[in-house]
């Protein structure tokens, strides 16, 4: 005898509903896997315009990433004008302002990225400090011999030189540790550590230009020499990374 159960379970059609099922795997299989980027690549571009470099002593598998694909980085970094660049000897790989960007204004901070990271007067006195310790460091140790370190005592005798003394020591140091503290989040610099010492890290050698950088220590002087200090809170030394 027929019951309901036998009647509601023969009005299903099984067949109809395979082709419904045989029509998304055919979409599933359509989907070509080159449109895909591969996770190793989309991890080093991350990182890159998240801190705006790579150092092969800190993410060596990011690092060999960003120098086996640096075509597939720059196509990705095109559309926003920047590029990527290898210093292989250093160890490093960072983002830069494209040149074609710039190369009629002849002025690469008028990228968007820069201009939000322009440093501050003090900020540019260190990093010109920074920087002629690390020449002499690489000039003593040899070029790509790493990182170099500095007591605050000696970056407070230079920055005395310059900006002269508070009359107080304990604001002196809370100067520099603010100034330090500033440059650490362009890797440029390390954490202070127990020895109140700091690492000055290779990308310093990318950072403005030599030659402005001595012609603002030499202004400085001058200043200095005059009795005078300017508090201008601009500075035309910044890094050329959009970190």
């Amino acid at each position: 005898m027929e019951t309901i159960f036998d009647r509601l379970t023969a009005a299903v059609e099984p067949a109809e509903a395979a082709p419904e099922t045989e029509a998304a795997a055919v979409e599933v299989e359509a989907a070509p896997p080159g449109q895909y980027t591969s996770r190793e690549l989309k991890d080093a571009v991350q990182e890159l315009l998240k801190c705006g470099l790579l150092e092969a002593d800190k993410k060596p598998n990011l690092y060999r990433s960003a120098l086996v694909r640096q075509e597939a980085i720059d196509a990705i970094l095109e559309p926003l004008d920047l590029r990527l660049r290898i210093d292989d000897v250093r160890g490093l790989a960072f983002v830069v302002v494209a040149e074609q960007l710039f190369g009629d204004e002849g002025d690469e901070w008028s990228h968007p990225l820069v201009r939000r990271q322009r440093l501050t007067l003090e900020q540019s006195l260190l990093v010109a400090i920074l920087r002629q310790y690390y020449v002499v460091h690489e000039q003593e140790a040899g070029i790509g011999a790493g990182s170099a370190t500095v007591t605050l005592d000696e970056l407070m005798s230079q920055l005395h030189i310059y900006l002269g003394e508070t009359g107080s020591d304990l604001r002196d140091q809370k100067r520099l540790r603010v100034l330090l503290e500033a440059l650490k989040g362009h890797g440029i610099v390390s954490e202070v550590d127990e020895r109140d010492q700091v690492t000055i890290r290779p990308i310093i050698t990318h950072l403005a230009n030599p030659e402005s950088l001595e012609n603002l220590l030499q202004h400085l002087r001058d200043l200095a020499a005059g009795g005078k200090h300017n508090d201008n809170p601009a500075s035309e030394d910044d890094d050329e990374a959009p970190a």
